[in-house]
């Protein structure tokens, strides 16, 4: 057995990403105790049909958990197949069951089986998760709602929205994202016990004669799983069935990934309404000591990023595992199960943090306010001229020319004169006083039903999480 150090290569997700739970799910250790569970149920099943007796069931159950990894190795380094190693193993352990140890299976009928417990126990994971992150994005819609502040389209300041609005369009894909991860946990199928081109052959042939057929093997074994299983296979489950799973993963990380890239630009100074929790020993750069880089949010793009490339693969394996069976998909879903769900789950951890410890910065808010609120607040100012009687084409003209020249000012760095130059403009004057248009000019009312629109997104994830 190599003893993996760090004087050779191991994978960050080995140390660096993911936590101890997830990693323990997709280990070697658990990998084969899970192959010995669907073995027992095998052998339980295979003894209601007189196969085998409780005296080798029994000796299966007592051995579960004694895992040799090291031997196996050393058998599956003359034999060459790792599944087989692992049943010779097992034997060694296990004198009077080994005759019958997969009997009447060929190694799938395991192995998918296996894998599709590990799905789900990582789904599980992936989706508590994904709720410890609503909490979090709940408890700021909720205190942010009614905090008024810039909109941006196409990177530019257009009308005024709410802080809390802002979160509530990441919170309301997230919610999306857990409906559809829920949805492929209580998808996720077993193989079953199909043989070795999913007809059930060789089980028919074994059973024959006995108390149940073939079929009722099948289903006394996926109970004592706990699985169900698909009605039809080949040597394999569908690798759809991945696929849908990698589309879930990916659909979560693209939300991720907007968020942490909108928070970027956010606590870009330019902007600076946001900023990441910064630790008091941070060291933001080796360069330059002042900087406050967005690390946590750059770590969540660049994981995120990495789990939407893994979608191709498991596209390709869906595609291309030919007639009943071929290898194309086997060692590539070694790596790209357990690290899409490694990646999905470190970028989740990450960004639980970044929310529930973001600075919202109300000077930098204010700031932008005071600069570019004006501007859309001109939108109703020139409603309300026109239910006074005004033409509204003539005084749209007015605050057009007003608000580019108010604009270059604000371009030069200088205080915005749009509401000065607004309120003695003596065409507007004829429809309103000075208070009047001053109180028209007061962005900070103008977010619509955003507030609404917040709790609304707050009431579902509320709902979700069973906090109503």
């Amino acid at each position: 057995m190599t003893n993996f150090t760090h004087d050779t290569f191991i994978s960050p997700f080995t140390w660096r990403y993911g936590s101890q739970e997830m990693r323990t799910i997709f280990s070697e250790r658990h990998k084969r105790e899970l192959l010995r569970r669907v073995w027992i149920a095998l052998a339980k099943a295979e003894a209601k049909a007189g196969l085998v007796t409780d005296e080798q069931v029994e000796e299966l159950e007592e051995h579960a958990y004694d895992i040799d990894i090291e031997r196996a190795s050393q058998i599956e380094a003359e034999i060459h197949h790792d599944l087989m190693a692992e049943i010779r193993t097992y034997a060694e352990q296990c004198p009077k069951a080994a005759p019958i140890i997969h009997l009447g299976a060929t190694s799938m009928d395991i192995l998918d089986n296996m894998d599709a417990i590990r799905l789900k126990e990582a789904l599980v994971i992936i989706c508590l998760k994904t709720e410890d992150l609503l909490s979090a994005f709940l408890e700021k819609i909720e205190a942010y709602a009614d905090v008024p502040c810039m909109a941006f389209t196409h990177l530019q300041p257009a009308e005024v929205t709410t802080v809390g609005y802002r979160l509530s369009q990441s919170a309301q894909d997230l919610l999306d994202d857990l409906a559809g991860l829920k949805n492929v946990l209580a998808s996720i199928k077993g193989k079953g016990m199909k043989g070795a081109v999913g007809t059930g052959a060789s089980y028919k042939e074994l059973v024959e004669g006995s108390t149940i057929n073939s079929m009722e093997l099948e289903k006394l074994v996926m109970d004592e799983l706990g699985l169900e299983c698909f009605d039809a296979a080949t040597q394999i489950y569908t690798r759809k069935q991945d696929l849908s799973v990698i589309a879930a993963l990916s659909s979560l990380c693209c939300t991720m990934y907007k968020f942490a890239a909108d928070f970027r630009i956010m606590q870009s100074p330019p902007i600076g309404e946001w900023s990441e929790p910064f630790a008091k020993k941070q060291v933001g750069s080796s360069a330059m000591p002042f900087k406050r880089n967005p690390i946590n949010c750059e770590k969540v793009d660049s994981l995120t990023r990495f789990v939407s490339s893994l979608y191709m693969t498991a596209w390709q394996n869906g595609a291309t595992t030919f007639l009943e069976r071929t290898l194309d998909d086997s060692a590539n879903r070694r790596i790209m199960l357990p690290e899409a769900f490694l990646a999905t789950e470190e970028a989740l951890v990450t960004l639980t943090r970044v929310v529930k410890g973001m600075d919202i910065h109300e000077a930098g808010i204010k700031r932008l306010m005071d600069s570019y609120g004006l501007f859309s607040a001109t939108e109703k100012l020139l409603m309300e001229l026109g239910r006074r009687g005004a033409d509204r084409q003539e005084m749209h003209e007015r605050i057009r020319e007003a608000s580019l020249a108010a604009w270059a000012e604000v371009q030069e760095g200088r205080p915005n004169p749009l509401k000065a130059v607004l309120t003695a403009d003596v065409e507007i004057r004829k429809y309103l006083d000075a208070d009047g248009i001053e109180a028209l000019l007061d962005a900070s009312g103008y977010v619509g039903d955003a507030p609404q629109r917040s709790r609304l997104v707050a009431a579902r994830i509320r709902q979700a999480l069973g906090l109503l």
